[in-house]
């Protein structure tokens, strides 16, 4: 792309070449256009992005501001990183594998199946060395990138009639993102993606049978509990799914480094109230839902057994055709192997325990 200014200061303004990243700066203030995948009001994913905005706004003391625009609103909600890729918009926040059609590796940062739980995909970007493959990739497609939170555990989806076989998968018409939908696709599956804001009325519609969104708190936001009462728990496909805030490189070259260092410490900051967003709103959401009547289930082991021979093709077959597959996989599933261990012998008793 061609390199655009994104910068100036009080004496001297140039104007950006399009609509989407011009900045409004008077005096020396920057104000860039921040489009989100998702309904910017949204709790926890539209909170995500506004709570970005609102850090950077008060830790800059306005020198740097952001006008969210929600998914659809400037660009559609699946082409957020190719307007910040294009230089259309400085900046993008969304899950990475909204944009996995450009590099399958890149499902990794946001959720794989029978993957990382949210704290163990934060610690391995970390610590594990998941973030400096992370800048690799998308560096060469002139992106910087920042983990800024996460769903944590996700629902596996709400289903118009009960699964009690594979038979009853066969058919069905499902929306479900990520790679959890190439492993339903080998079950039979139809797997459908589409915006959120359409999930609600293809479901009442029958246009789709079954729908995976996220959790507790935003399927009842959405509504989902007022079409079916039945609710499969957890989603294995997608162990939780994380957030990005994704600037221009070009843009993020030009930012001073104080406004750079806000904006790196302001995404941190917003993961962990991400984090702690969806923990105790989506307990409270499930409550709700199991006093409006909603039944939670769980697949069988029938089921989940084949889904994970479905996972294991799934990832092999990317392996094979994708060598950034392949460098990703050499990082995560070592760490993946320890933590599950760890988990075990820690965590899993914990929660037994405590009844």
């Amino acid at each position: 792309m061609k390199r655009r200014t994104f910068l100036a200061s009080g004496a001297g303004i140039a104007a950006a070449a399009t609509t989407l990243s011009s900045p409004a700066i008077a005096q020396g203030k920057i104000e860039w256009n921040l489009p989100t995948a998702f309904p910017k009001n949204a709790p926890g994913v539209g909170s995500n992005v506004r709570n970005f905005a609102a850090k950077v706004a008060a830790m800059s003391d306005g020198q740097l501001t952001f006008k969210v625009f929600g998914g659809g609103e400037l660009v559609p909600p699946f082409a957020v990183e190719d307007a910040v890729q294009q230089g259309n918009a400085p900046v993008g926040h969304g899950p990475t594998y909204y944009a996995a059609g450009k590099n399958p590796a890149l499902h990794w940062f946001t959720a794989v199946p029978f993957g990382m739980t949210s704290s163990e995909h934060v610690a391995w970007l970390k610590y594990g060395g998941g973030q400096e493959i992370w800048d690799d990739i998308y560096a060469q497609r002139g992106l910087k990138p920042f983990y800024s939170g996460n769903s944590n555990t996700q629902s596996a989806g709400w289903f118009k009639r009960e699964i009690n076989t594979l038979d009853d998968l066969k058919g069905l018409n499902m929306r479900i993102a990520g790679l959890g939908g190439e492993v339903f696709r080998k079950l039979g599956v139809n797997a459908v993606l589409m915006p959120p804001p359409e999930i609600f009325q293809s479901l009442q519609s029958g246009a789709i049978d079954a729908a995976e969104w996220v959790g507790p708190m935003l399927d009842q936001a959405f509504g989902l509990q007022k079409v079916t009462k039945l609710c499969y728990l957890p989603a294995l496909t997608e162990p939780g799914a994380g957030l990005a805030i994704v600037f221009n490189q070009d843009a993020w070259n030009e930012l001073p480094a104080n406004l750079q260092s806000i904006c790196e410490n302001a995404a941190h900051a917003a993961a962990l109230e991400s984090h702690a967003e969806f923990d105790f709103y989506n307990a409270q959401a499930m409550a709700a839902l199991r006093a409006d009547g909603v039944d939670f289930r769980s697949f069988n082991d029938e089921i989940i057994a084949a889904m994970r021979e479905a996972w294991g093709q799934v990832q092999d077959e990317l392996t094979q055709a994708n060598p950034d597959v392949a460098r990703v996989r050499e990082s995560y599933d070592p760490y993946l192997a320890q933590a599950q261990d760890y988990a075990s012998s820690m965590t899993l008793p914990m929660l037994a325990g405590r009844g």
